[in-house]
């Protein structure tokens, strides 16, 4: 039986972190997954459009590649989803699994990196493995994407648990286009004698919205305005997608699913 692994992500139009974090995934979901061929889709049809336009390069959107599996005689097919939340990008990736039911013998999706309750807590033990080794004048703010879905939830939810475990007790979580916002992660932080910030994106990749909204030093950003409001900041360039305890939950998903 031939079978394979869609790895579906958003997907981003910057070369040096795509391979970093989306491409790190997808080769760790082969080295442990070899009986599988792997194979990537992007949902965002932005991301594809500009990559085809700058690089020349056609990526798949998952019907696209689920077509092409279907055409080559896969016949037993998982999709891994590389999404923080069960949001619009991951119903996309299900819809997509929903219309192919009936073309494999076997075709299952992957849940996203928060979805139940367990999941939150590997989130947890996660985020403490990755995090730097702060000092108690000193806290980590993740940057998360956000989402007027309401799905957005998760973050708040993972947020609480964050707050709640002593390890991680320094760790604030906000987002760009959601809730919390940066002025709720700054009303947490005042009166705990923090004087330093490490600011990391919590997203899959260190793309746009890292690069610009989080660490540039333009007024509106999150380095700026937390340096406005007296914190010295440091901001992390790296996607979820280079750390190791979060690769192992997207391989732990795909397990699951089996």
């Amino acid at each position: 039986m031939k079978k394979g692994i869609l790895v579906a992500s958003f997907g981003t139009t910057y070369i040096s972190t795509r391979e970093k974090t989306i491409g790190a995934i997808e080769e760790k979901i082969a080295k442990a997954f070899p009986d599988f061929e792997v194979r990537r889709a992007f949902t965002s049809s932005m991301v594809r459009k500009r990559i085809l336009k700058n690089e020349g390069i056609h990526v798949d959107d998952v019907d696209e590649a689920l077509s092409k599996m279907k055409e080559e005689g896969f016949e037993e097919v998982y999709v891994a989803s590389l999404h923080i939340i069960a949001g619009h990008e991951y119903k996309k990736v299900s819809h997509s699994i929903n219309r192919f039911k009936d073309d494999f013998k076997v075709i299952k999706g992957a849940k996203p990196l928060l979805y139940s309750k367990a999941h939150y807590d590997d989130a947890v033990d996660a985020i403490a493995k990755l995090m730097p080794e702060l000092r108690e004048n000193e806290a980590l703010v993740l940057m998360g994407h956000g989402s007027d879905h309401a799905a957005n939830a998760a973050y708040v939810m993972l947020y609480h648990m964050l707050e709640r475990n002593p390890l991680t007790s320094h760790v604030y979580l906000g987002t760009v286009e959601g809730y919390p916002e940066a002025e709720d992660i700054l009303e947490e932080l005042e009166g705990q004698g923090y004087e330093k910030l490490y600011l990391l994106p919590f997203m899959i990749v260190a793309g746009d919205h890292a690069i610009n909204d989080m660490a540039s030093d333009e007024d509106d950003s999150w380095k700026s305005f937390f340096e406005s409001n007296g914190y010295g900041v440091e901001p992390i360039l790296k996607g979820l997608g280079e750390f190791e305890p979060i690769s192992e939950m997207f391989i732990k998903r795909l397990k699951d699913s089996m």
